[in-house]
């Protein structure tokens, strides 16, 4: 069996493909959890102000991250 040169490209590509979805998950995950720690850190009315502020379902997410860790209602 002969590798070619075009299997060596596709391999290549399916790398970095791979990795650039890999990275992209790590970079949203990462920006998550940020925003939840910001918004565990702010008072309650400053709280829901940002909350408000995205969309519902979006919202109700943030909302269950916080209390699932760090036991706080909104």
């Amino acid at each position: 069996m002969i590798i070619e040169q075009r299997d060596l490209i596709v391999w290549g590509v399916s790398a970095l493909l791979a990795l650039g979805i890999g990275w992209s998950r790590f970079a949203k995950n990462k920006a998550r959890n940020d925003l939840v720690r910001q918004l565990a850190a702010m008072e309650p009315e400053q709280r829901k102000k940002m909350l408000s502020h995205y969309s519902p379902k979006v919202a109700l997410e943030l909302r269950q991250e916080l209390l699932e860790k760090f036991r706080i209602m909104c």
